[in-house]
């Protein structure tokens, strides 16, 4: 029985002692993406670019709207003289133009979602790549991104990596 419980003590130091090996070496880092992209080259002129497609689209949106409303004015000046039937006939054609307005409206965040994709994936791709070298290099199995409000509410001690990943990308 003595050779069990020896046998008993033994194994579990032994595993014990792995599982302590197994946790320290498990290190956890941090950054703040969106600092970390904010200073990568090229995001500046991207969120110019896209600040500008952007009021482009936005005039576009506001001249359709300016069109409607002058169409409205006009349709209403000559209401008392038309008959019913014309002016049901400018009610549905005014609908339209409503409709219109609101699927531009639509497709504008559509477009400007494919537009901030196309200007600032590369950079996010980048700063993902140099994340993911760093973490590998330096043996993090967990590197978290601080940058999203409450996402993380309490953790124990980790690396702030932001210095080693701007590093990576020469920043």
């Amino acid at each position: 029985m003595k050779v069990h419980m020896r046998q008993f003590l033994l194994t579990a130091l032994l595993v014990l002692a792995g599982l302590a090996s197994v946790s320290a070496q498990q290190q956890y880092g941090h950054l703040n993406f969106g600092n970390l992209i904010a200073q990568m080259p090229g995001t500046e002129a991207a969120d110019a670019e896209l600040a500008a497609y952007n009021q482009e689209l936005v005039s576009k949106g506001e001249q359709m709207v300016t069109n409607l409303r002058a169409r409205v004015a006009e349709i209403e000046a000559q209401v008392e003289d038309l008959p019913p039937v014309e002016v049901e006939k400018y009610r549905v054609e005014l609908n339209e133009d409503r409709q219109q307005i609101a699927v531009y409206e639509q497709q504008m965040q559509v477009d400007l979602g494919n537009k901030r994709q196309e200007l600032l994936g590369p950079i996010v791709d980048e700063a993902r790549a140099a994340v993911k070298a760093v973490a590998e290099e330096k043996g993090y199995l967990l590197v978290f991104d601080t940058s999203q409000f409450n996402t993380i509410l309490f953790a124990q001690e980790s690396d702030d990596l932001m210095e080693l990943v701007k590093a990576k990308l020469g920043l």
